[in-house]
């Protein structure tokens, strides 16, 4: 196990809800990202492609039988990607090429069988020899997520082991989950990626809690979108028409230690890939010894626990 490895936040959007524009993009990001030497490259929540936060902003867009969002729903649907597809397959190859290890959020489909008309809040951790290590479905979408995303399983709580060492990742609320950080906690993490849309400050006190109960190291990643990012069939709500360019993601990427301190701090307003290099990465095992969740500082003789990791059908 390496005991540095350079990061690189992306903190930009996708081109959204144009899935092969924003492969497009992605791919491009991380060729300069390689230029730069980065090694493990992360992307936010959703980023393939693309966050619906206009959902935040205007309660008409999540009205019943709303023909407008049913259009939207059905080109997100439309510009969302299969794991076992081409868009993955591509990604796989570049991050092969580049020996590097790729964390990203999507908007995931089933192309054939049971649930092909729904959408997953999805992530993926690629390995630096292009196989997918874990393939994980958010599993509560959040409030006005309900109306666009179905639940999902608990198959991918689990940290998978690259070349970096042993990474794990969640989606946005199941950081306020306790029992899903437990099986998380339990998978032995040396780094978690904590997606969100973007990372505000009850965002960041989540993953600084994280990284202090769970004694690894915490890359929070936000992204940033404009007013006039929003879907064109919806239009901007009234409090947005006359401002378009206003961020409504603003960002927040952050990286937090084992003392919850902040390495790098949270960065706001700044549409850029974000680069940082985290040292001493064994720390890790020497933090152990004064907070072990799933090992010493757990009484396994009083409480149980147990997860059902099969994938739902």
């Amino acid at each position: 196990m390496k005991n540095s490895v350079k990061v690189a936040i992306v903190q930009k959007g996708p081109v959204y809800l144009d899935l092969e524009k924003s492969l497009y993009k992605m791919l491009a990001l991380i060729e300069e990202a390689v230029a730069e030497k980065a090694a493990l490259i992360v992307f936010g929540e959703t980023w393939l492609s693309g966050y619906p936060a206009w959902l935040d902003h205007c309660v008409d867009y999540a009205r019943w039988d709303h023909g407008p969002t049913k259009k939207v729903f059905a080109r997100m649907y439309q510009n969302s990607v299969a794991v076992d597809g081409k868009t993955i397959k591509t990604l796989c190859k570049t991050a092969k090429k580049h020996q590097i290890v790729i964390v990203t959020g999507i908007n995931e489909i089933v192309e054939k069988g049971i649930g092909n008309g729904t959408i997953y809040n999805a992530l993926l951790i690629i390995n630096s020899n292009g196989e997918i290590l874990n393939h994980h479905r958010k599993l509560m979408p959040t409030f006005t997520e309900k109306l666009l995303y179905g639940m999902g399983d608990g198959h991918g709580l689990k940290a998978a082991e690259t070349s970096l060492g042993r990474i794990g990742s969640l989606i946005c609320w199941e950081h306020w989950m306790p029992l899903t950080r437990q099986a998380m906690h339990n998978s032995g993490e040396l780094i978690h990626i904590a997606l969100w849309p973007q990372v505000h400050e009850m965002l960041q006190v989540a993953s600084r809690h994280y990284a202090f109960e769970g004694r690894c190291f915490v890359i929070a990643v936000g992204q940033m979108m404009k007013a006039s990012d929003f879907p064109e069939e919806l239009g901007l709500p009234k409090h947005l028409e006359k401002e378009p360019d206003t961020y409504v993601l603003n960002g927040g990427s952050s990286i937090i230690g084992l003392d919850v301190k902040y390495f790098l701090n949270p960065q706001y307003g700044i549409e850029e890939t974000i680069f940082f290099e985290i040292n001493n990465l064994q720390s890790v095992f020497e933090e152990k010894m004064t907070l072990d969740t799933s090992g010493h500082y757990n009484r396994n003789d009083i409480f149980e626990f147990k997860v059902n990791y099969s994938r739902k059908k």
